[in-house]
This record gives C-alpha cells, structure tokens and sequence, in this order.
C-alpha cells in the first residue's frame, strides 16, 4: 500500500479536496504520536467523506460558481527525508544506516532518496537555470520581433543582417579562458622623430600585396620579429635539424634586399587628393573650360561610367543625371556658366570613368596616358567642389560629387589624408541629415533613394579606410537609421508619386545592395570583436552570426544572379569573397596565439575561408569577361590573406589546401611555381621581414610595453608530428580542454588510430598514432594550473557542431571560367 501520494491530501467521494487545515495535521509531541496520526491521516483519506449539504433553496449556478473558485493551497512538507524507502513505505523506525537493520532482517533492498545538492551543485543548478531562462526569454523576443516585421515590413527593405540586440546572453562555462593573440591591437602610437612622408603610409610591395603595419585591420608593430622567430624557428615536427634535413633545398636562402625607394613607392591604383585641397589651393580661381574635354572625348567618359562604374557603384539615378548632362552642354554652347553643383557631379563622373579605362584604350582613344588623363580630371573634380564651396554646402548634388570624387582614391593603395578627407565627408553627410531616413522627413521617393545610396556608399569607404588606416569605424550601427536603397531600376522611381515595390529580380542597384548588406555585417564584426574580449559575446554566438547571415544572403539574392551575364558573374564572385572575409575577420587574431594552439575545426573554418577569399581575387583579376569591372578589386580586399595563408602552410605543409593555396600564392607573390615550395616560402618571408624590419625603423612606430614579452612565444609542438592536417575522408578531430574529457596534466594530443584518439606524454610519439595524412598532433595540452590560458575554451561545441557538422565538406567556390586547381595558369 502506498501512501506518498495521498498522505496531505484527503479526497472526498465527489473528487473535491478537503480544506488542508482539517487534512493535515501536524503533531508536535513524540515521533510515535506522529507516526499514529500520520497513521490516522492515511485511514481518514481511504474512507469516505460525508457528502456536502446543499440548500435546496439555493441558485442552481450557486454551487457551480462555489467548486469553480480557486483550489485551496496545499501544504508540502520540506523536510529533509533521512530513512529509506521500505522503512517509511512500513512505517517503520529506520536507523539510517545503509543497509538499515529492518532491511537486513527482512532481506529487503535498502534504497535511499538521493542527498541534497551541496552549495557549489546549487550554484551550478541555478546558472543552468538561468541560461535556460535567457534562451526561453531570447526565442520569445525572436518571435515577436519577426512576427512584427512581418506585418509592417515591407520585403524590399527586409536586411539580410541579423539582429544583434540580444546578444547578451551569460557567457559560457567554457568561454572564461579565451584569449586573442596580444601581438596585434587596435590603436597605433609613432615616435616623435619617425618620417611622415605620405609614401609611409601605402606601405610595403610585395609582388601583388600591399602591407602596412595595419594587417587584418589591426596594429602590428612587432611584425617584423614575429617573422624572424617563425624562420628561425621549427618547421613541421619540432626538432630544427630533422626539418632542415627535410628540405628540399638549403634552408639559408640569401634574399638580397633592393633600394627601400623601389618597395615603397606608389603603384599605379595610387591617387592622391591634392596638396590645399581642403583650403582652397587647388586652382579654386582656374576655369573650368582649361579642365573640360571636347562633347565628343566627354560622351566617350560618361559611357564608361555607366557601363563600367555605376553598375558596381551605384550613388546617381541615370536619368536624373542625363538631364542634367545635357542641359549642362547646352550651357557651355551658348557661353553660360552651369551650376555649380551641376559641374562637380559631372566631373566626378568623368573622374571616375577615366580611372576605370585601361591604359592602353585611354593612349588609343584620346592619344596621352592614363596618369596625365587621371591628373586632369581629379584637378578638374577638385576645383569644382571647391567652386561649389563643399565644406559648408546643403545641396546633396554636390555632397553626391564629393563621395564620388572618393569612390576612385580609396581603393588598394591609400595614406591617412584619405581616410581624413572621408571623415570629413561623413560629418557633411550627417549635418545633412543623410544618417537619418527621408522618408522620417517626408521626402520624395526619388530623393530618398538617392540620400540612401550616398550614405551607405559612405558606409562602404568607412571600413575601407578603417581596415587601411585605422583604428576603428567612425559610423556605429545605433547611429543611424537610413534603410538600404530599394531593389529597384533607375527607370521605375519618380519624384512624384509613390516608391515603388522592390523587385525579385535583378536591377541596377542589387551589385550595390549585396555590397552594402556585407560592409553593414563587417562593421558588425567589428563592433563584436572586443565584445568578445570584454566577455559580453561569446564566439559561437558571432561565428552564429555569420552563418545566419550567410544563409539569408543566399536565400535574397541567388536567385536573382545568373552566371552567364558578367556583370552579374562579377556580382557573384564579389559576394563569395566578401562572405570568406568575415570568417578571418573573427578569427585571424587566434591563429597566432601565444598561449595555446588553435582548435583544428577552427583552423580548418580560417583556412577554408582564407583560400576562396584568395581564389576569388585572383579570379576577378584574371577571368576575361570580368576585366572591365576589375580596376575596383582593390577596394575589395588587399590580398592580407595570403600572408596569413602562407604563415600556415610554411608551418603546417602537409595541409590539404596547400595545393589550392599554393596555386594562389605563385600567382599573388609573382614565384616561380616550379620551384620547392619550402624554398619559395622561405624566401618570401624572409624578404617580408627585412622589408618590415626597415619600414619599422623608418615609420618609428611604438609598441605596448608588456607586446614586448610575448614577441617570440609561440603554440607548443611536440617532437615528430606534421601539424593539423585535414583529409576528406576523416572528420576533424577536436583536442577538448572544457571539461567533457578528464585530462591528465602535461598530456599530448598524439594522433587518431582506428577512429579514435591516442594521447600521450611529453616527448613521446604513440606507437598507433597515424600517418601524416591523418594525424592532428601538435596540439599541447594546457596542464592543470589556472594560469593557463585555452585559447579557444570559448567555443560551445554542441552550438558549434550544428553551425559547422563535422563531416560537412566544404565546396569549392564554382567560378566558370577559372581553373582553381590548375597550377600557373593564371
């Protein structure tokens, strides 16, 4: 007979519980009379209760309404339960030994209820508790946060952008130690007697990279040593005489180092804005006639903006500006002055078509060189804005000129007076107001998209000249509220009326739109990266990130693209290298750690990312039908990732993207593909690092004190091991420190044997640890002090695995067109 269900409540024959005043009674006088009562109790609730009386004369709902109140409060007792099961199912005195007497007598099987949590399980249960909590709370905001847009959001302005308003969720137990490399940081500090020349600032050439001491966006002053320990340090096992024994060639290459004047000069995508811009010295008094070409010469350079420029970067509404174009013609003919807002957008204009025409057709078509074309036309753009009085202007022609004007100058090659002349640019733009929507104001359709697409063309050369230049975005995403511009073509907007509906198709302003979607997802990322130091996200919670954005991307727009036109090919291909950067951006500050290795599925995610970022900027430089959209590339990226690539492969050789990155290296670096790839790495970082060495020296830049312990550290290796390498038959393997395995102090990850993992100690390789090809070894584990930092202890891997499965092989981008794996035919 079991009496724990009924022992506090006492049911009467109609199924209503008795007051628990009257059921429950509790005595206060000796375990005996209590064990009676309770006795007592268990009787009273088998027998049955008198029914209840009710007056006839009552209203029939009266009782109704009387059994439809609200339940009586039960009482339940807290009370530790100390005696076993059988003695208290018996009512018997248990001593509380285990087994108990009665159950040995009886030869019955003493179970006891389980022990309360100590204080440490209670706190751990209530932080459970309270993630489970902000999961619950987060899913519910998600939900109404969708459920509203859907119902007041038109799709035209739906981003692709998720939300990052709720990204304080409790960190996780395994995030505490997480730590990025210390070599690399966000301000920079120079000596008072370092040269200021503004060549200084474009910084070094090698081969098709430009690098500065700003690398991935971020200050590394200490560059140059970190290049030197890597050389002089171990390659692939450990043990530097077993390496060296390992090359193919001597391991001492001497790499002659030429005039500082020929890797620092300017390239030719190098424009600067003239000495006295800003001040009226540009030949603010000068005619405009001196800079004008003939209609003719003019008509040729507007074509190519239209065909060639706005197409990609899309900031005026064509048939507004055709207008104006020929109205402007008609007053040059009778000898009357244009506006002056008029004449700085069709410079501009003329600006960036002669930039984007190739040397040859400029020396064919109008019989001088590119350079001197480029000279006159960016005199030509500067003095009208200077006419135009552009500093203290309210017209948004002329503010539209001005951006043009720096669409061409901020590309691969740009000093800090770029970046100072785009700061200014964004204040003009937000004393206009452009950082708030027009439609708050009540403005047109036709001038609202053109206010959007000046602004979000700022938004672009924001982070272009922050990765450059540094150190961070001026524009923060809480500042402003101007929507993306409608998926629209020039034709359908109007002043008049009302705007129209985004279409689901391709139109003059969807290569723009996926531009601006991306650039808005990496000022995300950099607004989250020292989030992720001050511990207020976590980096499953960003790499979660990107990969809801990438899945949204995907769903609004690749549909729209059809490889077989170019410029929408281009489009693609932009897309593809611009989602890969956002993998690195996260990342490339663990590859390098100081402190421990790097995860191997994280490094396989970098590597990945890294190599289609690569492949698809060599494929926009050498796919044919892509050629005239290609002089913007740099804007794009400048090749940074092939340095970090290299790092990798020069380290870790065996790597089974060392074919496709290597393919991308020779074409990057200019090398002969032929040679041995450990010579070729050898020489190009030994060159890097004499270069950086000088640079250094000649930019006097100052590093933190406490940089300076950490130069020369490194992730430890064991003896005899490959490094990371990854194959597409055998899922990646994780070297876990966040407490699911127990781990022994100074253990070694040595291999994969037979699907599983074989660990060992120090100094010592296990006899079943797999070949190179499938060996993950080189990876130490952090020992038992609390010192220790785990560099990726910050990953939640049950997140992780359903964001990246394991067995999930990554794809090679499809590029028609362009032989990925086909060494030196680029």
């Amino acid at each position: 007979m079991d009496y724990f269900s009924s022992v506090n409540v006492n049911v009467n024959d109609q199924g209503q519980r008795s007051s628990p005043e009257t059921s429950h009674h509790v005595s206060t006088t000796s375990p005996t009379s209590s064990s009676r009562n309770t006795q007592a109790q268990a009787q009273n609730t088998l027998s049955p209760a008198p029914a209840p009386q009710s007056n006839s004369n009552s209203h029939p709902g009266a009782s109704a309404s009387s059994s439809s109140g609200p339940a009586p409060r039960i009482r339940r007792r807290n009370r530790m339960i100390t005696s076993c099961l059988e003695c208290r199912r018996r009512k018997l005195k248990c001593n509380k030994s285990h087994p108990c007497t009665n159950c040995v007598k009886f030869q019955r099987d003493c179970v006891f209820l389980a022990p309360a949590l100590d204080q440490a399980s209670q706190l751990k249960l209530t932080e459970i508790k309270e993630k489970v909590g902000s999961l619950e709370r987060l899913l519910e905001r998600d939900v109404a946060k969708n459920s509203a847009q859907s119902s007041t959001s038109s799709p035209s302005h739906d981003r692709a952008l998720p939300d990052d308003a709720d990204d304080d969720l409790p960190a996780n137990e395994d995030e505490k130690d997480l730590e990025p490399t210390p070599l690399a940081v966000v301000d920079a500090a120079y000596e008072v007697d370092g040269e200021d020349d503004d060549l200084l600032d474009l910084g070094i050439q090698l081969g098709k990279m430009r690098i500065t001491e700003r690398i991935g966006g971020f200050f590394r002053p200490k560059i140059s040593e970190e290049l030197e320990y890597t050389m002089s340090d171990t390659y692939m096992t450990g043990d530097k005489n077993i390496d060296d024994g390992k090359a193919v060639s001597p391991p001492h290459i001497s790499v002659p180092l030429p005039p500082a004047s020929e890797w620092l000069k300017a390239g030719p995508q190098y424009i600067i804005p003239t000495s006295g811009f800003f001040f009226g010295g540009s030949g603010s008094q000068a005619s405009l006639i001196d800079f004008l070409p003939s209609r003719m010469a003019a008509d040729r350079l507007i074509k190519q903006y239209f065909a060639y420029v706005h197409p990609i970067c899309q900031i005026v509404h064509r048939p507004t500006f055709e207008k104006e174009w020929d109205t402007f013609w008609d007053e040059v003919t009778l000898g009357i002055e244009p506006p002056n807002s008029v004449q700085t957008i069709v410079f501009a204009a003329m600006f960036s078509g002669v930039v984007s025409m190739d040397d040859s057709e400029i020396l064919q078509e109008f019989g001088v060189s590119k350079a001197s074309l480029v000279d006159n036309f960016k005199l030509g753009t500067e003095t009208a804005l200077a006419r135009a009085n552009f500093l203290r202007t309210t017209k948004i022609e002329t503010l539209q000129a001005f951006v043009m004007y720096l669409i061409p100058l901020c590309r691969s090659e740009m000093s800090r007076a770029h970046s100072v002349i785009l700061g200014a640019a964004i204040r003009m733009a937000e004393c206009m107001g452009l950082h708030r929507d027009g439609q708050t104001y009540g403005m047109n359709p036709l001038e609202t998209h053109v206010r959007r697409l000046v602004w979000h063309q700022l938004c672009f050369l924001d982070i272009r000249t922050c990765e450059a230049q540094g150190p961070r975005p001026t524009i923060r995403r809480d500042e402003f509220d101007t929507k993306l511009p409608l998926n629209v073509n020039d034709v359908d907007l109007h002043p008049n009326g009302k705007a129209p509906a985004g279409a689901d198709t391709w139109t003059d302003a969807t290569f723009s739109l996926i531009r601006f979607e991306i650039n808005e997802m990496m000022r995300t990322i950099w607004i989250d990266r020292p989030r992720i130091e001050r511990r207020k996200i976590s980096l499953t919670a960003v790499l979660s990130k990107i990969e809801t954005f990438r899945a949204n991307m995907a769903a609004k727009y690749d549909h729209l693209i059809d490889d077989k036109i170019p410029l929408q090919k281009c489009a693609k291909i932009v897309k593809a290298l611009l989602m890969s950067r956002l993998h690195i951006m996260v990342l490339h500050r663990y590859h390098n750690s100081v402190s421990a290795p790097m995860p191997d599925r994280l490094r396989h995610i970098m590597l990945a990312a890294g190599t289609t970022t690569l492949e698809t900027a060599v494929a926009l430089e050498t796919i044919p039908d892509l050629r005239p959209w290609s002089w913007y590339v740099g804007a794009y990226q400048q090749y940074h990732t092939a340095f970090l690539l290299l790092m990798e492969i020069y380290v870790y050789p065996q790597r089974k993207e060392a074919d496709r990155i290597w393919t991308c290296l020779d074409y990057i670096f200019e090398t002969d593909a032929s040679l041995p790839r450990r010579e070729k790495g050898k020489k190009i970082l030994m060159e890097l690092q004499q270069k950086t060495a000088v640079y250094q020296s000649m930019r006097g830049m100052r590093a933190p004190v406490v940089m300076q312990k950490h130069v020369g550290q490194r992730e430890p290796r064991p003896l005899n091991s490959y490094g990371p390498v990854l194959t597409q038959g055998v899922s990646s393997v994780m070297v876990q420190t966040i407490g699911r395995v127990p781990l022994v102090q100074d253990m070694q990850f040595a291999g994969v044997s037979n699907g599983e993992s074989l660990w060992a100690f120090p100094n010592s390789q296990s006899p079943e640890a797999s070949s190179d090809t499938t060996s993950i070894s080189g990876h130490q584990i952090a020992g038992g002090s609390g010192s220790q930092d785990d560099l990726m202890a910050d990953i939640d891997w049950d997140a992780f695995d359903a964001l990246f499965p394991p067995g999930r092989p990554h794809a090679e981008p499809e590029i028609p067109g362009f032989p990925f794996n086909n060494i030196g035919q680029y």
